[in-house]
């Protein structure tokens, strides 16, 4: 039995599921974390084609079904965990594959993308320390979350979400999955979502920390003309826009993430 207060609408089509391997691109020698495992069908998929997976799962019940269900494959390791807490930082390099739990969605794309903010190693530039541990996600989310996190400036879909993730990664919508294909089926349309992570930032800002702040109290202020939006934080925001080079009569999502990136670096000098 599904628990509705968990999110939790499973995906039995082995062919959609198929296909959403398929899109993470996926080697043998990979470590795949997949988040909500529910019954257990992706997860044995997955043990067949990778070194190792590491399924995180609150359910109780689930959990210990699960131990048994998957029992015969000794390269899974199942976690009793909620996924928002669980220590991604103590892992090597790794994958994420999973059809994520609606309720979580944004937190644990933002809680997966606090990996690759920099620490102080990475400041000084001490060696390889840049390099992250999470390459990719591959996620099944609802079809307008996915909408915004591949959103261009300009639209309506276009904010906070499509910023910070295209801060850190390549996304891309790969397709659709009808409400129809769940067991129970969700009230909306679901997509899978591939997210590249990239190697640098997409764009350099001096403060990752301004950056964020400048992006959210802009958009929290989405209707509002830019120097307005942004007064919240500075009281000569119409000045430091006409230094940036932006009109402030602007909206804010019609800027582009170099341009806020710009924008960060104005404002913080």
């Amino acid at each position: 039995m599904t628990r509705r207060h968990l999110g939790q609408n499973f995906l039995y089509d082995t062919s959609i599921l198929r296909r959403i391997i398929q899109t993470a691109h996926l080697s043998t020698d990979d470590l795949v974390v997949e988040i909500g495992p529910g019954p257990g069908i992706m997860t044995k998929m997955l043990a067949e084609r990778v070194r190792k997976v590491i399924a995180v799962e609150l359910d109780e019940q689930l959990f210990q079904k699960l131990g048994t269900t998957l029992s015969e494959h000794p390269n899974i390791e199942l976690i009793h965990e909620d996924a928002l807490r669980y220590r991604y930082e103590e892992l090597p390099e790794f994958k994420v594959v999973a059809n994520i739990p609606y309720y979580i969605t944004t937190p644990i794309i933002f809680r997966l993308l606090e990996l690759q903010r920099p620490q102080q190693a990475d400041i000084i530039g001490d060696g390889d320390s840049h390099k992250k541990n999470l390459q990719s996600m591959t996620l099944t989310v609802q079809k307008e979350v996915a909408e915004r996190i591949v959103a261009s400036p300009g639209g309506k879909d276009y904010g906070v979400l499509s910023v910070m993730v295209q801060y850190h990664a390549r996304p891309s919508l790969k397709f659709i999955i009808p409400k129809q294909s769940f067991r129970p089926a969700p009230r909306v349309d679901s997509a899978v979502i591939h997210m590249k992570i990239l190697e640098q930032p997409s764009v350099v800002v001096r403060d990752k920390t301004a950056f964020d702040l400048i992006v959210k109290t802009a958009f929290s202020h989405r209707r509002k003309m830019l120097s307005n939006a942004l007064r919240n934080l500075r009281d000569d925001s119409k000045a430091l826009l006409s230094k940036a080079g932006i009109d402030g009569s602007r909206r804010p999502e019609t800027l582009s993430i170099e341009e806020y990136a710009h924008l960060a670096d104005v404002m913080t000098n």
